[in-house]
Order: C-alpha cells, then sequence, then structure tokens
C-alpha cells in the first residue's frame, strides 16, 4: 500500500514562486536600467568657449569661457557653470536627454530667439545620452515670440584641447 500526503504548503509555495520570479526580473531589470541611465550623462567637466552673451537656467552670462559640470550632490539633476576666472557662477536645473546619433564632438546646443541664446542640450563626445536644461520662465515667455534654429558650441573635456 502507497501513502500520499498533500500539504497545502507545497501548493503556496509554487504560487509564491510563480508570482515572485517575475517580480524579482522586473526589479532587476529597472535597478540595471536606472543604474546605465545614471551613468549616461555628463561626468565630469567640459570647458567651452561660448562666444555670445546667454541665458543658463534662471541666469545670464555673458559670452566667455566657461566650465561646466554636475553638481555632485544633485543626484544628476543640476548642473553648475562657471566661468575661467571663478568670478561667475549659476546653477541650473537637468533632465536626460537623448541624442538621434552618437556625437562625434562634445558640444553645447543653444535655442535661439532672436539674438537671445538659451543653453538647452549638453553631449560628451561618444555618448548619444547628455543633458537637457529645463526650459526657465523668461525662455518659455521669449520662445512664444520667436523662433529660430538651434546654435551648437563645442566643447571639450577640461585639460583636453585641440579637438
Amino acid at each position: 500500500m502507497m501513502f500520499t500526503e498533500t500539504t497545502g504548503n507545497s501548493h503556496v509555495a509554487g504560487v509564491v514562486r510563480r508570482h515572485l520570479l517575475p517580480l524579482f526580473i522586473a526589479l532587476a531589470f529597472g535597478l540595471a536600467v536606472h543604474a546605465s541611465r545614471a551613468e549616461a550623462q555628463i561626468i565630469g567637466d567640459l570647458e567651452v568657449n561660448i562666444p555670445f552673451q546667454f541665458h543658463a537656467g534662471n541666469a545670464k552670462l555673458p559670452a566667455g569661457e566657461y566650465r561646466i559640470h554636475m553638481l555632485d550632490s544633485s543626484d544628476l539633476t543640476v548642473m553648475e557653470i562657471t566661468s575661467a576666472d571663478g568670478s561667475l557662477s549659476a546653477l541650473f536645473d537637468v533632465q536626460e536627454a537623448d541624442s538621434s546619433s552618437t556625437p562625434t564632438k562634445s558640444e553645447l546646443i543653444f535655442n535661439k530667439y532672436g539674438n537671445r541664446y538659451f543653453l538647452a542640450e549638453l553631449f560628451d563626445e561618444g555618448n548619444p545620452s547628455g543633458s537637457q536644461v529645463l526650459e526657465s520662465r523668461y525662455e518659455k515667455k521669449v520662445s512664444q515670440a520667436a523662433s529660430e534654429p538651434q546654435a551648437h558650441v563645442t566643447a571639450h573635456r577640461a585639460g583636453q584641447r585641440g579637438h
């Protein structure tokens, strides 16, 4: 005579495994995507010579040489731009941006409305993911009046010249 014992626990364990496995896979995928996105934006300093007066966030800055970097404690949502001599500095909010192609050089992209330039996007050489500057209230107001093509300004990694 053969005895078979059935317990409710084996059924519960099967249900738990069946529901936890997809949840675990989704969690692992989410962490992998989040980690790669965090690394995708501009990391380190970019140096750039901007040949015109411009706006970065709520700040209006004169033409000149600048250094731009992510603010360390900002979770990749705030960047700082500082003049080469250190006399001017401004913070501006950013979010991730994707380029339609991999940039062959580091560059800043400005929205141009009449004779006003607004920093719009930043991309690092070889990386299709960069940073998009969130529009200020002033830019929104100006952009409703006129729209012209964007202006591109080449940047380079701090300490590198001649690219």
